[in-house]
């Protein structure tokens, strides 16, 4: 695809890994990718396994982006809250390989897909908004509160709890854990697992389940881009 976003098809599968520096930043090139990653992979009629560099899923929005201003801020905000809301709603499984840490938008991306993989190690889940003053927006606010473990939800939205692997399983960043070198070979195990799923079926029932969800999180990005206060 791109040097930001890879993407390789294989047996029905469409494995999309997000390669953008240290920090694994998201940028509008990168969600650009993304989307085109998926785009293609709808294309494929792929079951889409979305992974991030060794030792990190992804930090979370591009800071340099971040600081420019407000209306910067909100714009990338914007866009990553529609990728989230494509993958809440994407026609085939999507699995998330984390493969590492996992902050801000990149726990929200996990938080956004049909099955999360995790690896054992210590490694960081977590929505740190709160923690480096910025008010949660209110995609976010609705994302966390729909796939967050109740007891968790104020925990990370309003405290900005970081978990390990294994507490992000209890509070629902993550669906298992295994070692480093089982992530892709489990990730791939459970994508043929559901290549046997009926897809219009797959598609339909997840739309029905997630209708009133889905147009809540329309209403939010909606709210967010009019005024979304990122610092206070």
């Amino acid at each position: 695809m791109t040097d930001l976003v890879d993407y390789q098809f294989n047996d029905g599968v469409a494995t999309i890994t997000i390669a953008n520096g240290k920090a694994n930043a998201l940028s509008h090139e990168v969600f650009e990718a993304l989307n085109s990653a998926l785009d293609r992979a709808e294309r494929d009629e792929a079951v889409v396994i979305l992974t991030g560099q060794p030792g990190i899923f992804s930090g979370g929005y591009d800071l340099k982006e971040m600081q420019k201003g407000p209306d910067e801020a909100s714009a990338l905000v914007s866009v990553g809250s529609k990728l989230t809301r494509r993958l809440s709603a994407f026609p085939f499984p999507v699995i998330g390989a984390c493969s590492g840490h996992a902050i801000a938008k990149g726990a929200f991306i996990m938080l956004s897909v049909d099955h999360r993989i995790g690896i054992e190690g210590g490694f960081k889940l977590g929505l740190n908004e709160v923690a480096i003053g910025m008010t949660m927006h209110h995609a976010g606010i609705e994302i966390a509160r729909h796939r967050l473990a109740p007891a968790h939800f104020y925990r990370s939205v309003v405290n900005a709890e970081i978990y390990s692997p294994e507490g992000a399983v209890e509070a629902g960043f993550l669906d298992e854990v295994v070692a480093p070198e089982q992530l892709m070979v489990r990730a791939n195990e459970l994508a043929q697992q559901f290549r046997k799923l009926n897809m219009r079926a797959h598609k339909e029932t997840k739309l029905k389940s997630k209708a009133e969800y889905l147009a809540l999180l329309d209403r939010c990005i909606e709210q967010d881009a009019a005024s979304l206060g990122l610092s206070g």
